[in-house]
């Protein structure tokens, strides 16, 4: 089963947040409503440079994620 990029999610003991997922490697879980981020990955100190110039531009796309959904709820 092929999973979409991005999933939208919330927790009804977390009742003001909402999380965008990634589900691609890097794997991430942001909330979007602190910007805090939690990485489903171990990684190397390889992988961190490569993750650093990553991970700006996988932030700013499940923001544009999140932005198109809440959108087309409207």
């Amino acid at each position: 089963m092929e999973l979409p990029k991005f999933l939208i999610a919330d927790n009804s003991e977390l009742e003001e947040a909402l999380f965008v997922i990634h589900t691609e490697y890097p794997r991430f879980i942001l909330n979007v409503h602190n910007d805090d981020m939690h990485w489903l990955e171990e990684f190397d100190k390889e992988d961190e440079a490569a993750l650093k110039s990553e991970s700006h531009a996988l932030i700013e796309a499940a923001f544009e994620f999140y932005d198109k959904e809440m959108e087309n709820l409207a």
